[in-house]
Parts: C-alpha cells; sequence; structure tokens
C-alpha cells in the first residue's frame, strides 16, 4: 500500500505537469487562430485578463479585506505593467505574425535573460571558476544561438504543401500565422521575453513582501487589466473590434482565462508544495517536442524543421540553465551545513 502510494505521489505531479503544457500548446494554438481571422490581439489580452481579474478577485486580500500596506501598490502597478501591458500584448502580436513554436523556443530564454540581467545589476558575480557560474554562461550561450537560429532559419516544410491532401481546404485550426512578418515576430517574442523577465525579478521581491501569491496574481492583474484596456483604446480606434459573439473566439478568450488564473496556477502552486519549484520549471522545455508533434501531424504543410531545431537548442540553453541553478543551490546548501556544524564548536571557544 506504501509503495502504491509512493508511485502515484510520483505520477500523478508528473501527469498534471505534462497535461498542462499540452493544454498550453492547444490553447496557443487556438489563440494563433483567431488572432489569424481578425481578432485584435490587443483586445484579446484585455477580454482575458478581465475575466481572469474576476475568477481571481475572490482571493484577493488587498480589495476583499483590505490588510496589504499601501506600499504594495506601486509594485502591483508595476507588475500588471510589466507582465500584462508589455509582455502579453508584445506576446500575442508576436503569435500573429509567427507560430506557437516561436512562443516556446523564446520562452526559452526568459532564465538566460535573468541571469544577464543578474550579471549587469550586480546581483550575480560573474565568476567563470564557479562550476554553477560556467553551467550559466554556456546555457546562455546556447539558448542566444538557439533564438537567432529561430529568427534566421525557418528550414523546409515538414510536407509539400502541393501534396498535402487538405492544401486547397480551409484549414479550422492555424498553426503558423499568414502574415509575412517572421522576423517582427520572433523579435517581439523576444520582448517579451525580457519583459517576463523583469517582472519576475519584481514579483519575487514582492512575494517577499506579501507571501499570499493569490494576491499578488489577483491585484497585478486587475491592474494590468485597465493599463492593457488603456492602450488597447488608443490603438484600436475603431469600436467594431470589440463587439465579441457566441463563437469560437469567445469560447476560446474565457478557456484562457480560466485556464491561466484557476487551473494552471493551482496545479503549478499544488506541484511545487509536493515537488519543488525546479519540478515545475523543469517541465517548460517540454512544449518543445508537444508542439512538434502537433505542427508535424496537423499542420505539416506550414510546419518548419528549421524552428522545431531552433526551439529545440534553445530548449537545450534551459536544461544547461537549470543544471547551473541547482548546483549553485546545492553548494548555497552545502555551505549552510557547514557552518551549522562548525557553530558550537565557535561558541565554545
Amino acid at each position: 500500500m506504501e509503495t502504491k502510494y509512493m508511485v502515484l505521489a510520483e505520477v500523478v505531479p508528473c501527469i498534471l505537469m505534462v497535461s498542462m503544457e499540452v493544454c498550453t500548446i492547444g490553447l496557443t494554438i487556438l489563440a494563433s487562430t483567431i488572432l489569424s481571422k481578425g481578432l485584435s490581439p490587443f483586445v484579446f489580452v484585455v477580454y482575458t485578463n478581465a475575466l481572469s481579474s474576476i475568477f481571481l478577485l475572490p482571493y484577493n486580500k488587498f480589495i476583499v479585506r483590505r490588510n496589504t500596506s499601501d506600499e504594495l501598490i506601486p509594485r502591483f502597478l508595476l507588475l500588471g505593467f510589466i507582465g500584462v501591458t508589455m509582455a502579453q500584448n508584445l506576446a500575442f502580436v508576436g503569435l500573429s505574425y509567427s507560430s506557437p513554436i516561436v512562443a516556446i523556443g523564446m520562452g526559452c530564454l526568459i532564465p538566460s535573460i535573468s541571469f544577464i540581467l543578474a550579471v549587469i545589476c550586480r546581483r550575480t558575480d560573474f565568476d567563470l571558476s564557479s562550476p554553477s557560474i560556467r553551467a550559466k554562461s554556456i546555457g546562455t550561450l546556447i539558448s542566444v544561438i538557439g533564438a537567432m537560429l529561430l529568427i534566421f532559419y525557418r528550414g523546409p516544410v515538414v510536407k509539400d504543401p502541393s501534396t498535402h491532401l487538405l492544401s486547397s481546404a480551409p484549414r479550422l485550426f492555424i498553426f503558423l500565422s499568414t502574415n509575412e512578418h517572421w522576423v517582427l515576430g520572433c523579435v517581439l517574442f523576444a520582448a517579451a521575453s525580457l519583459a517576463y523577465s523583469i517582472w519576475n525579478i519584481i514579483q519575487v521581491e514582492t512575494v517577499e513582501k506579501c507571501p499570499d501569491v493569490m494576491t499578488v496574481a489577483s491585484s497585478y492583474s486587475l491592474f494590468g487589466t485597465f493599463q492593457s484596456a488603456l492602450l488597447a483604446v488608443f490603438i484600436e480606434r475603431d469600436p467594431n473590434v470589440w463587439r465579441l459573439q457566441f463563437d469560437m473566439g469567445l469560447l476560446i478568450i474565457v478557456s484562457t482565462a480560466i485556464f491561466g488564473s484557476l487551473i494552471k496556477s493551482h496545479v503549478h502552486m499544488w506541484c511545487i508544495q509536493r515537488k519543488s519549484q525546479f519540478y515545475v520549471t523543469m517541465f517548460k522545455p517540454l512544449g518543445v517536442p508537444i508542439a512538434g508533434i502537433f505542427g508535424s501531424v496537423f499542420f505539416a504543410e506550414t510546419f518548419h524543421y528549421g524552428s522545431l531545431m531552433a526551439a529545440a537548442v534553445t530548449a537545450i540553453g534551459y536544461y544547461t540553465m537549470m543544471w547551473g541553478q541547482i548546483t549553485e543551490n546545492e553548494s548555497r546548501r552545502g555551505k549552510v551545513d557547514l557552518s551549522e556544524e562548525r557553530a558550537p564548536l565557535l561558541q565554545e571557544v
């Protein structure tokens, strides 16, 4: 019985995390589809975050109980501006110009960008004699090479469109954007990864001041919604772009909001409590083979081998960065344990 429980304790979190990545790829493909059919990415960001804010409102102690200090309000505003208004708008505009495989590949850049920012801001000592710093440096280099390949080399398609049975038929779902702005889409995704890296740094500091993660998420989502709405109104002058119908577009907006605000966040928190933060992050590059399977099977006439290989290179860089971080954490833990062992001796002197 105990062995069965231990097996379940290992299998269930793994199944949940894989399911989260599959759902993320599926929703990204669906979002790419409705964006290609004319829905404004700026309007999409506003509606999804507005619904997310409503779903998260019961968890917001800042609004419900009013027991959050005023010094956190500027942080919530900044998190909403960087994480929602900047990052999400850049990402979805980039998605309208590229494909989900770019979203996965450029998303793997976030640890490398965070490392570069930490070195620039002198939060990390750049000492190449340290194994963890060497691993992070190598991982960053690999990730940057993968990103460059992703931008400038798409490679041949998996299947020639002229030989595809559905080449002349209208497709229900879209994987590759019909817009010829591939490089721009990749650059926008890279900029979104930079914004997410900055957002992660600020979020960590904010959670230290306000440990209630759901309050933080609800607050910055709410502020980000208002900021994104102002941006969308400024860019989209036609009021017709805000009209929604009872069609697939509305279903995808609602599904994205529910999945992002409730399902994915709670699954990640559950897995972090039972495993660790690294357990959750190690599944992110799994999106590369998942997107590759989706693209090769269902979108072979628009899916490119070069994009898949480039995204795989960024995933290798991602795991190299993770290995460096794990090495650094183990080194720190070893120093703490050593200091604890020596402490009684020092006290006796």
